[in-house]
């Protein structure tokens, strides 16, 4: 007689499951019989967006993936890995962990944390610094500001307690992620390239461990549950938000660096989307082996947990770590010594196979090919078409907009918005010192840089992507986000060398949501292959949308981009604050009458309707080589890029860290509002000593990059056109006190 745990599924429970019915036809063809109810989870969470990229892998293909430091490719490992010399390489991800995070902001961001750490020591790195970009929606609402204080908190005491510095990261709001906000986490670590562990299954008969924490019930289907749409109903799904302790991470951490240290291991994998069976799948995928799991010896937080629940769950701290025959005692020893489970749970066979047993009876017999990417699980090319609003965004006109009367109200106004007002809300609840390798702390830069011990080097990192530019032209505002991420590499001395990305857009299904998602891909692969930064991976996260009253409303487009670029001698690492009174001000790059998409226009004047800003790839590739030629000759002093807020806010950026000023002249064919909060990209203002500015003239001549000098560095006064804007310490104060005024 059938058992209860082997009856035939039905299309109810699939589609319940988040499966089509056609997956569900697909299924019965590929297993020869109608699946039951636990190898239906098992393919639902396999063909989940979130893990198989089903209907973004074949857009996500055409990414540039080659490059001069690239060791190991998008989608060959856990994490992608670029060599930075000296016998060391960097590895580093971003990921989102959007949905939990909109249920439960605390724990739905710490685990992300925890995730994306787990990517990289996984690989046999140990992280060194992390970064975030957060999206939030109007700081009015109260729901915002408890999604904003909870995601904070869970990044910073996970982060903190793990001992991982924080290093950089944004932070941007709009209406549009007023109900699925964003969080996306980023973690690089250092290794031997020789080193890598891999997360491939080899050799029948090698015994496979699970190790770290025990399994429970947090976190079922939350690869599932982050595929899909968040209604006013998903609070009904916080089963699906896993729950993090740093500590035993910390544990985990240390005892996977003393196990990388022995030929113990043949492979290993993080267990995050899907938990077991994504880990048990992939590896046997990536091996062309089979395993036999038996679910009775994985260690369990609840008792008569079913193997669905067991398969599927997502608890966090965990890994499957398949283990050279012979060396289980070695696994054993180790992680007894770090006081953590490392329990044998099966082998790995000469099949295709993984099958789960429980309580002596096969509950799960697969194929392994046939549920990961690239193997079995489906991929659609889904039908796209460009959205209505486009074309009306694009017969936006200067013109339009009547140049207000008083521009130190605006510009006192713009210092103070949640965009552009000092983050130190956010960042002083973060470590960004444990470990002792971050040198921007008091040293504020364009990136975020780390100390690479034992060279001359440092590796500068950053996240960037400007959504509301996105929104507006996908393909060029996705070209800004990855350029905006060179150039901040660029201005702290650095050579940009490689990028992850965190692709954050609505449903795949909805034809003009899809079209925001090809563009993105097409505008990141010209800049990437322009500025020779290969796509090492990273993650896919559609569905960031709210189903109101019918009606589906998407959050900004946002492909995150996270960068890092290796910085060869410490000493060319450059800040962006004026360093004395009387040093020139120069801004490298062309001035536009241009406010489109500006913070300035969409704030102030309320108009969100406008084109991306003025963007030219090729003069941004040149800007950038004169930067650094620039640093290279010692020639300038100071470096920052024009960004959101405009020439105004970069300014008073520069002037903040030494209470100094500056008092310069507008460009007189140049409206003023655009000269000074238009945000046409391309632009860099730096300082020059008086008596270097013979030697960098010379030099700019010899570029291809415009130069003008703006003025020169004051004790503290602000003066634009012979007009007194007021002082530092004004200025500073209101950019400081902002956002935390608006969260209390």
């Amino acid at each position: 007689m059938e058992s209860t745990l082997q009856q035939a599924a039905t299309l109810e429970q699939a589609v319940e499951l988040g499966l089509r019915p056609e997956e569900f036809e697909m299924i019965k063809e590929i297993l020869g019989r109608t699946p039951n109810f636990t190898e239906t989870a098992v393919y639902s969470v396999m063909w989940s967006e979130h893990c198989s990229y089903k209907n973004s892998i074949f857009w996500l293909k055409k990414l540039p993936k080659d490059g001069p430091h690239m060791l190991v490719k998008a989608g060959e490992e856990n994490a992608g890995l670029v060599d930075i010399g000296d016998g060391l390489g960097c590895v580093f991800k971003i990921e989102s962990h959007n949905h939990p995070s909109a249920l439960e902001p605390y724990q739905g961001a710490a685990t992300g944390v925890g995730g994306i750490n787990r990517d990289i020591f996984t690989m046999g790195a140990r992280p060194i610094a992390q970064m975030n970009s957060l999206r939030f929606g109007d700081l009015e609402k109260e729901r915002t500001k408890w999604l904003v204080k909870g995601v904070v908190k869970g990044i910073g005491d996970y982060g903190n307690a793990f001992g991982i510095p924080i290093v950089g990261g944004e932070v941007f709001f709009d209406d549009s992620y007023n109900t699925n906000p964003l969080v996306n986490a980023f973690s690089a670590g250092i290794m031997d390239p020789k080193k890598v562990i891999s997360a491939t299954s080899k050799g029948p008969g090698n015994p496979v461990f699970i190790v770290g924490s025990a399994t429970g019930k947090d976190g079922i289907a939350g690869a599932a549950f982050a595929s899909k749409d968040i209604t006013e109903e998903s609070a009904n799904d916080l089963p699906s938000v896993q729950v993090g302790d740093p500590f035993m991470e910390k544990l985990l951490l240390e005892a996977t660096m003393e196990l990388a240290e022995t030929d113990a291991i043949v492979g290993m994998q993080d267990m995050g989307a899907a938990g077991i069976t994504c880990s048990s799948c992939e590896m046997s995928a990536a091996g062309k082996v089979g395993m036999d799991i038996n679910l009775d010896l994985v260690p369990t937080r609840q008792d008569n947990m079913l193997p669905y629940e067991i398969l599927l769950s997502e608890s966090q701290e965990r890994m499957l770590v398949v283990v050279q025959k012979g060396q289980e005692a070695v696994v054993k020893r180790i992680f007894d010594k770090w006081d953590l489970h490392a329990e044998e749970i099966g082998v790995v066979t000469d099949s295709d196979r993984v099958r789960y047993f429980m309580h002596g009876e096969l509950v799960g017999d697969v194929p392994a090919e046939s549920l990961v990417l690239g193997g079995g699980a489906p991929v659609y090319e889904r039908e796209y078409k460009e959205p209505a609003y486009y074309s009306e965004y694009k017969k936006f006109s200067i013109d339009q907009v009547e140049q207000p009367e008083n521009l130190k109200e605006v510009a006192f106004a713009l210092l103070q918005h949640p965009n552009i007002a000092s983050k130190n809300w956010v960042t002083e609840q973060y470590d960004s010192m444990v470990g002792t390798r971050t040198m921007t702390t008091n040293r504020p830069s364009d990136a975020g840089i780390v100390n690479i011990k034992g060279t001359n080097k440092a590796l500068a990192m950053t996240v960037d992507c400007n959504s509301r530019y996105v929104n507006a032209d996908p393909e060029v505002g996705t070209m800004i986000a990855v350029t905006e991420a060179a150039r901040n590499i660029t201005c702290a001395g650095g050579v940009p060398s490689a990028i992850t990305n965190c692709l954050n857009f609505g449903n795949p299904y909805n034809p003009e949501s899809y079209w925001q998602f090809v563009g993105a891909i097409k505008g990141m692969s010209a800049a990437c292959l322009k500025f020779e930064t290969p796509v090492t991976g990273g993650n896919v996260s559609f569905y960031n949308q709210t189903v109101i009253n019918g009606v589906e409303v998407p959050v900004f487009p946002t492909p995150t981009i996270g960068m890092i670029g290796i910085i060869e001698d410490k000493a060319d690492i450059m800040t962006l604050d004026f360093k004395e009174k009387g040093d020139l001000i120069f801004i490298l790059g062309d001035s536009h009458n241009d406010i489109s998409s500006s913070e300035y226009l969409a704030s102030y004047h309320g108009i969100k309707a406008s084109p991306a800003p003025y963007f030219d790839l090729e003069k941004e590739y040149q800007l950038q080589q004169t930067v650094r030629s620039l640093i290279k000759n010692r020639l300038i002093n100071a470096a920052h890029d024009v960004a959101d807020g405009g020439l105004f806010v970069t300014l008073v950026e520069m002037s903040i860290p030494r209470d100094l000023g500056f008092d310069i002249v507008t460009d007189s064919e140049i409206r003023e509002d655009a000269f000074l909060f238009g945000e046409a990209q391309g632009r860099v203002v730096v300082t020059v000593n008086e008596d270097q500015e013979d030697d960098f003239i010379e030099n700019m001549m010899n570029s291809d990059t415009s130069f003008t000098l703006l003025g020169h560095v004051t004790k503290g006064k602000l003066m634009i056109d012979d007009e007194h804007f007021g002082f530092i310490a004004e200025a500073k104060t209101l950019f400081n006190e902002a956002l935390a005024k608006r969260l209390s």
